[in-house]
């Protein structure tokens, strides 16, 4: 399926509705995942075209979406509803922008969990086979007992207490709601070095810890670097070449240019894709195919700087460091 599919789907359910509605009967809600509903569209991600696309679509045929498929992680469930029905509802009903926690993978990977009566070496095998720091002391998926830790159970064994069982190490746990807000789960997150996620259904529906963190922070920032880099050596590349009228003329805001440095990726790309300002550069390199690169860097950046936890796919992080290595082999030959 492509765009044009998903738009016919939404129709198809729109309709649906409506005659539902006209028939007396209150219309069936679409109950699909997440992942489920963006390859309606035929993607595999969300990007900035497909929400501001889908969204678009969504309000022109008064369907609504709960929640907003952009914030909650690729196997949640969501919900499609005609938005009339909710006209006059309360406010906690309308569609929530919050980044929440439950957003990220790790909060919706139930967590191995060992029972509160096992060995003790029962948790301490699991923890080393799998390098775990802590494990969540379940009776039931729903029962939380508490946390046992490698810092528990050496302050125990320090202190000379029996440690025969896991119910003998376990401390307090730190819990949250899937629906706390990002921020103020990471704080917790920072503090204690994990938290467990507590689902709608009152399960343990996953464990975020420090290191979850760290990985989406450097799948994150990764992207981040490679554009500033890219987006560095381009001012170097035109840097004396262009006087501030020719730099204005090739952007969408000239006000607000005084020099290169206030140029955006497109406006770089308005300005090299001319062939009378390409010549200025005295460049022995492609002028379409550097430009046709220089466009999918700023597509990319443009999904870059909204978060989303999808992440960038490998193909797009590709394409970010062969750029960036491009302009490091044209410094290093000192092409440039």
């Amino acid at each position: 399926m492509g765009i044009e599919e998903g738009d016919v789907w939404l129709k198809g359910l729109k309709k649906r509705m409506d005659k539902e509605f006209e028939n007396g009967t209150a219309p069936r809600p679409e109950r699909l995942t997440v992942r489920e509903f963006i390859g309606k569209f035929g993607w595999s991600k969300r990007t900035p075209y497909l929400l501001n696309h889908v969204r678009n679509q969504m309000e022109s045929l008064d369907l609504r979406m709960t929640p907003d498929f952009g914030l909650p992680y690729l196997g949640a469930t969501m919900l499609i509803d005609l938005d009339s029905r909710f006209a006059g509802a309360e406010s906690e009903s309308q569609s929530d922008p919050t980044h929440r926690i439950d957003m990220l993978e790790a909060a919706n990977r139930p967590p191995m969990r060992v029972a509160s009566g096992a060995a003790l070496n029962v948790a301490t095998t699991i923890m080393l086979f799998h390098d775990y720091s802590q494990l969540p002391v379940m009776d039931n998926e729903r029962d939380l007992k508490g946390i046992v830790s490698w810092e528990s159970i050496g302050s125990r064994l320090s202190l000379g207490r029996d440690c025969g069982t896991v119910r003998n190490c376990t401390v307090k746990a730190q819990e949250i709601s899937g629906t706390t807000p990002l921020f103020e789960a990471i704080s917790v997150i920072v503090e204690h070095g994990y938290v467990l996620i507590r689902g709608a259904d009152r399960k343990i529906s996953g464990i975020v810890t420090a290191s979850d963190l760290s990985e989406q922070f450097v799948s994150m920032a990764g992207p981040f670097l490679f554009i500033g880099q890219i987006e560095g050596h381009l001012r170097q590349l035109i840097h004396r070449k262009f006087t501030i009228e020719e730099l204005r003329r090739s952007s969408l805001a000239p006000d607000k240019i005084e020099g290169a440095a206030d140029l955006t990726l497109g406006d770089y790309q308005n300005l090299l894709g001319k062939p009378e300002n390409w010549e200025k550069l005295n460049f022995e390199i492609d002028r379409k195919e550097f430009v046709h690169h220089l466009e999918r860097v700023r597509e990319i950046r443009n999904e870059v700087m909204h978060f989303d936890p999808d992440g960038l796919g490998e193909d797009d992080v590709r394409m970010l460091r062969d750029v960036a290595r491009f302009f490091e082999n044209l410094v290093q030959m000192k092409a440039m």
